[in-house]
């Protein structure tokens, strides 16, 4: 069950020419490779392009109409190494995945297309997880795309732009037989907006006729001496090819006045980020017209230096608006400048920060530095002075805590590290090890299970160092994502190959969770095209691993914490992987709330479990909260005088998942916790019961508040 559903918007994709489409930049992505004839696409979710993959899946009935192959491909590499479809085919293929942590993944299929060339268009859209919404490490996709040669698109974050971009990548793949990246940060896969559309076309041929034809050419097979010919192929006759299509179809935008003393030349994702700041020192109006030149590079890699060259004419200094490091187009561009004797001064990272996002203080403040160095006259009478302290802005950070990501309310992880840290409690502390995904948050408080992830499904891989025969045993950790993703292969099989002693927990939570909820092959749910329900411990058992533990309810703590003892003090000398599975709460709630909210609405007798805590009995030792961190446990102040200690309060926000409970029963806390079912449309007899109850329970508070002592001031 995906995070989001797409059923109704979808059916905006069937618009045509002359109509107009509305909507998120991921479903202009779709409607864009349906008119451009895309053959087949497939992908890997992941933010910021998680719902594109969701948006193709709910598609499916159209893309069948239309002839399209759709795949959701069980890793980046599955689907890079998809787009060999267009190497002797002239069928258009597109693919999308997680901006530089995909292409790593990636790397190798990627490498060989690259080399091998594409007869059809090639496109791989990649979201450019950077900056501080991003949940992985700071890299760029660029360097890459330098590295094999891929052409490197990156639209202004518009409709029109992006839409535009998608029937670009495909002609300019095809004109210089090179596959073609297309960078969409967060921004623009979730920006609103508009865009005429055209009639969506069937693939001139597709993958169902290229079938019945079969193609060959061994000289497009990486091995020598094509190889060789290959490398040359690319310098000598891709990169003109492309060079000369980026030219004659003007796919760098250029704005604002022809003649100026300076200029900009900016990433197309930052376009609206340097306007914004031209409009904040008054040097561009609220449409966009500049009374600077700015050089949009809608292509970033390969630059035309020709283009180039001729945009500096006449400039005496020169911004260069990059994001991220290394500044590997402002390099380029000063070699560019160097090599043919310009005088003019390349401005970059000297008034830039050298990392992070380019958020729009950071974007105004190096565009006002650039002005005051290269042309201070151009800046308006209102802006600051040069010796002008800037405006005071309160430092937050003492007074905002610092908030890292933490697991959802009623998560099925959360116990899960519960067990592991009583299990280490009695055992003392062990080498563990995490991986990518929601259970990496266990490696912060309150519970500091693992202190490091090498990449997807690689839990027990980058422990493999620690099975050295010591005298306690690694623990590993990987996501039920992950393990299908590499971890059956390059962490559960090394294991077996090298007979560790080490022991792999799998968490199951039934879906590919941190990635929005997709299905994976052991999802629990009968998905119509995709073949679930395939056990994780089949699978290990099937490769060699014959000491395996399989929990189904993951908030048996104490059940976890037995188990874990078990595996780390066995005398079972082999891997040994315990499978943890209950589903994702969020999941869980978002398929049974509406159907509880609806039969309340229909006047059912429903039942929802809350939970408490007994005030009177709970001491305020907070344990509880050490053992679980559950966001809807917090702290309540007694009006006692005799207590100063806070106690357990549990908020509104509760889902009754009775995590607490049972943290507290294994580790023998305090019996302060309760559970209570509240009865939405209860029948007369409960109604009276209730009244009756409350009545009883009321007269035996008040007489004991009448023998109670108080003071009062």
């Amino acid at each position: 069950m995906a995070e989001r559903s797409f059923k109704k918007e979808v059916e905006h994709l069937r618009k045509g020419t002359g109509d107009v489409f509305t909507g998120e930049g991921i479903l202009a992505i779709t409607k864009a490779l349906l008119e451009n004839g895309v053959g087949y696409v497939g992908g890997y979710q992941g933010a910021p392009i998680s719902h594109l993959m969701d948006v193709l899946s709910d598609a499916q009935e159209l893309l069948e109409e239309l002839d399209v192959r759709f795949e959701a491909n069980a890793s980046e590499a599955a689907a890079a190494a998809m787009l060999a479809a267009s190497v002797h085919y002239p069928i258009r293929g597109a693919v999308t995945f997680k901006g530089a942590v995909g292409v790593n993944v990636a790397s190798d299929a990627l490498a060989n297309l690259s080399s091998s060339g594409v007869t059809g268009g090639a496109l791989v859209i990649v979201g450019e997880d950077y900056g501080e919404g991003s949940s992985i490490m700071q890299e760029r996709t660029h360097p890459f795309a330098m590295k094999s040669q891929f052409w490197l698109l990156d639209p202004r974050p518009n409709l029109p732009s992006i839409v535009k971009a998608v029937g670009d990548g495909f002609e300019l793949s095809e004109a210089t037989n090179t596959p073609v990246m297309m960078m969409v940060r967060i921004r623009a896969c979730h920006v609103t907006g508009s865009f005429e559309t055209c009639d969506n076309q069937k693939p001139a041929l597709s993958v169902r006729q290229a079938l019945s034809d079969p193609q060959k050419d061994f000289q497009r097979v990486v091995l020598p001496p094509w190889s060789f010919v290959h490398e040359q192929d690319k310098v000598n006759n891709r990169w003109p090819a492309a060079e000369t299509y980026i030219l004659d179809n003007q796919l760098n935008e250029f704005f604002g006045p022809g003649d100026s003393e300076v200029g900009i030349v900016c990433q197309g994702g930052m376009y609206n980020g340097v306007i914004r700041a031209l409009q904040r020192l008054g040097l561009a109006d609220m449409y966009g017209n500049s009374q600077v030149p700015v050089y949009v590079l809608n292509v970033t890699y390969p630059i035309v230096e020709t283009e180039f060259l001729r945009f500096c004419e006449g400039k005496s200094s020169v911004l260069i608006v990059e994001e991220g490091q290394p500044e590997l187009i402002e390099q380029s561009v000063s070699a560019m400048a160097y090599r043919n004797g310009l005088t003019v001064k390349i401005h970059g990272k000297d008034v830039f920060p050298k990392a992070g996002e380019l958020q729009g203080h950071i974007m105004l403040d190096a565009v006002t530095a650039f002005f005051r160095k290269a042309a201070p006259q151009m800046l308006p009478g209102q802006g600051r002075a040069p010796n002008t302290p800037k405006p005071d802005i309160p430092d937050l950070s003492k007074t905002v805590p610092v908030r890292p990501p933490s697991f959802c309310t009623g998560c099925p992880e959360r116990p899960i590290f519960a067990g592991i840290k009583l299990a280490q409690a009695e055992l003392g502390e062990h080498q563990i090890a995490g991986d990518i995904g929601c259970h990496l948050f266990a490696s912060l408080p309150p519970f500091e299970v693992g202190g490091a992830t090498m990449g997807y499904g690689l839990g027990p891989a980058s422990n493999a160092a620690f099975d050295a025969g010591g005298e306690k045993r690694a623990i590993s950790i990987l996501g039920d994502g992950g393990f299908w993703h590499n971890g059956l292969s390059s962490s559960i099989g090394n294991m077996v190959y090298n007979k560790s002693d080490s022991v792999a927990v799998i968490v199951d939570n039934y879906y590919s969770a941190a990635t929005g909820g997709q299905d994976v092959l052991s999802s629990r749910a009968a998905n119509p095209t995709k073949q679930t329900n395939n056990p994780i411990t089949d699978a290990v058992k099937g490769i060699g691993v014959n000491w395996v533990r399989q929990i189904d309810r993951t908030y048996d703590v104490a059940k976890v914490r037995d188990v874990m003892k078990e595996a780390l003090t066995t005398d079972y000398d082999g891997p040994k992987v315990i499978v943890m599975s209950s589903e994702c709460m969020l999941n869980r709630q978002r398929r049974e709330k509406p159907i509880r909210n609806q039969a309340i609405r229909d006047g059912a007798r429903t039942e929802v479990p809350r939970f408490g805590v007994d005030e009177d009995v709970c001491t305020g030792d907070h344990a509880c909260m050490r053992l679980s961190g559950c966001p809807s446990l917090s702290v309540n102040q007694l009006d006692d005088p005799l207590r100063d200690d806070p106690v357990a309060s549990i908020d509104q926000t509760c889902v009754g998942c009775g995590n607490c409970g049972e943290v507290a029963d294994a580790a023998i806390l305090c019996p302060s916790f309760y559970r209570a079912d509240v009865v939405h449309n209860p029948g007369g007899f409960e109604s009276w019961l209730a009244r009756h109850r409350a009545g009883v329970i009321g007269w035996f508070q008040k007489r004991r508040s009448a023998k109670r002592l108080e003071f009062t001031t």
